[in-house]
């Protein structure tokens, strides 16, 4: 596949394209931009969020539990990734490994009563 026009453009520009395909509800073609911006700028962690989200949306469910992990590792408070987890594991039928992580996104985000 020529991916060209996927990695075309500085990373402001790239990042800036992918969040209109994200907005257009294209998240195939936004997780192919976002993928080459991650490997290009990995400890930023708006571009890998957004790549997840993309693989989400898209039922690249393990890509996208994959990116989160790598979140999460690097940001163990990061609510936002936790709960996204969660969600994707519930995708993918892992409602155990699905509660630990919404348990935790819940308290991070100060949600004691859904615990």
């Amino acid at each position: 596949m020529d991916t060209r026009y996927y990695d075309h453009g500085t990373p402001a520009e790239r990042w800036e394209r992918a969040r209109l395909f994200f907005d257009a509800k294209d998240y195939a073609a936004a997780a192919r931009v976002l993928d080459g911006l991650v490997a290009e700028v990995p400890e930023q962690t708006g571009p890998r969020l957004l790549l997840a989200r993309s693989y989400y949306h898209s039922a690249q469910l393990r890509r996208a539990e994959a990116e989160l992990r790598i979140v999460v590792e690097r940001d163990p408070v990061e609510h936002y990734a936790r709960l996204m987890l969660g969600r994707t594991l519930e995708r993918q039928g892992r409602q155990e490994e699905a509660d630990a992580q919404l348990r935790i996104a819940s308290a991070l985000a100060g949600d004691f009563a859904e615990l």
